[in-house]
């Protein structure tokens, strides 16, 4: 007889989607915390957007050339769930700390480091330190709701969890321009953020309480029993599989179309939109302040009706649009940009969605940490480079000085985001095709009978 646990309890499993969804959503602000402040940046710190641009870059440069990523999700299949998230929210709080100090200390820009304005390069550290936490404690989440939810409602949960940590890309959007003009510093925000991320590790310690008593209740554990310990064997087997490779790029170009848009979006609705500054960071905030509500629809839909495949194709082919309809000159209306900005929470809610739980169904659990670890790992690529090529191609092509203010045209980057999404498309369509010519049976429900 199958022995009765916490995670059978459904008040216990959507407890622990808040506690890791919580410890996101405070990762999720201090990631986007400086989006809405590039032009103070420029103003106070005395940044060009080229600078901004390498700066966001950091995101991925410790976890694609360091493979900090890879590392990590082997650390989560050897060590567990709970090791490895207070390894990486810890991580997560220094690398804020460093990025805080970087931005509030008075360095002017005659220090140099490597050739470059000392409080770029520091912020630079700060910001990549901070994100290998992040994305190790990302690959972790998913996995924490994967033990805890798999044969239930997994994709409702995986989509919850992203919609509510996303919350704090949404408050990163709507009060940050607002608290730095309150404190008179760009570096107010990011004070707000480390705050933050101390109360999201006080969370996970709580998350690890309970996730200890699971393991004490269950006969056999299900992740760290000797004979589902991570071997080089798992990783050849996970890295042959061609359908997990169709998935990992098809993360990279539509999260590329997405995170890296959002950096530069508060700019980009003040240049072509002629809104407000106080009003530019409201308009982004709209996207994932709606995947709240509409990533846990389309989740439960997908758990018990399936089609999640098909639901990227669409999700894909919308960014796609969107991205299209950014870059026409004429449409410079500020009702536009609220539209397409819902049109893309909209298409950010059907791939993850449909993608994380579908992941989860073609990988062995022994083997998902390291899954997520390169999922994660050619996700930042993307996160690194398009942001660079954006804060480039904007100060090569799209500046202009009028009146000694700075001004830029985004045709350029938004016809590179486009040029993106549309391999997305590619993808998702292959990633069907494959699925039919396999028989994996992807489009059917999550939910067992």
């Amino acid at each position: 007889m199958r022995t009765y646990t916490l995670r059978d309890s459904a008040t216990k499993r959507w407890l622990v989607m808040l506690a890791v969804s919580f410890t996101m959503l405070t990762g999720y602000f201090v990631a986007d915390v400086m989006a809405p402040l590039q032009t103070l940046l420029e103003n106070e710190l005395t940044w060009n957007s080229e600078e901004y641009g390498f700066f966001t870059s950091a995101y991925g440069w410790f976890n694609v050339f360091l493979f900090m990523l890879i590392i990590g999700g082997i650390i989560l299949d050897k060590m567990g769930v709970r090791f490895t998230g207070l390894m990486a929210a810890s991580l997560m709080v220094v690398g804020a700390v460093i990025k805080y100090g970087a931005i509030s200390s008075d360095l002017t820009p005659d220090l140099l480091l490597f050739g470059r304005k000392m409080s770029v390069m520091l912020a630079c550290l700060g910001y990549a330190t901070f994100c290998v936490g992040l994305e190790i404690f990302g690959i972790t989440a998913s996995k924490v709701i994967v033990k805890w939810f798999k044969g239930k409602e997994l994709a409702l949960a995986l989509g919850l969890q992203i919609a509510v940590a996303r919350i704090g890309t949404t408050l990163a959007f709507a009060v940050s321009v607002p608290v730095a003009k309150m404190f008179g510093t760009v570096a107010a925000p990011m004070m707000l953020g480390c705050i933050g991320l101390l109360a999201g590790l006080v969370m996970y310690i709580y998350y690890s309480v309970l996730d200890t008593k699971l393991e004490k209740q269950i006969q056999q554990e299900e992740i760290n029993e000797p004979s589902d310990a991570f071997k080089l064997s798992d990783l050849g087997q996970l890295l042959s599989n061609k359908m997990f490779w169709i998935i990992c790029t098809l993360c990279l170009t539509f999260y590329a179309g997405v995170f890296p848009y959002l950096k530069f979006a508060t700019s980009f609705m003040i240049e072509k939109f002629g809104v407000t500054d106080d009003f530019a960071g409201t308009i982004p905030s709209l996207l994932p302040l709606g995947t709240l509500f509409m990533t846990p629809l389309f989740g439960t839909f997908i758990d018990r009706k399936g089609y999640a495949l098909k639901l990227m194709i669409l999700g894909s082919v919308m960014l796609l649009i969107i991205h299209l309809l950014f870059a026409v000159p004429s449409l410079n209306q500020s009702i536009v940009a609220v539209g397409l900005t819902i049109l893309m929470g909209v298409a950010f809610s059907l791939v993850p969605a449909a993608m994380w739980p579908t992941l989860a169904r073609i990988i062995p659990e022994n083997q998902l940490g390291s899954a997520y670890a390169f999922t994660f790992w050619l996700q930042n690529i993307g996160l690194m480079g398009v942001p660079y090529l954006i804060g480039w191609e904007l100060n090569k092509y799209g500046e202009t000085v009028i009146d000694g203010t700075k001004h830029y045209d985004y045709t350029i980057p938004m016809l590179t985001f486009a040029a993106v999404s549309l391999v997305a498309v590619f993808l998702a369509v292959l990633l069907n095709v494959e699925n039919t010519r396999k028989g994996y049976n992807l489009n059917s429900p999550n939910m067992k009978e």
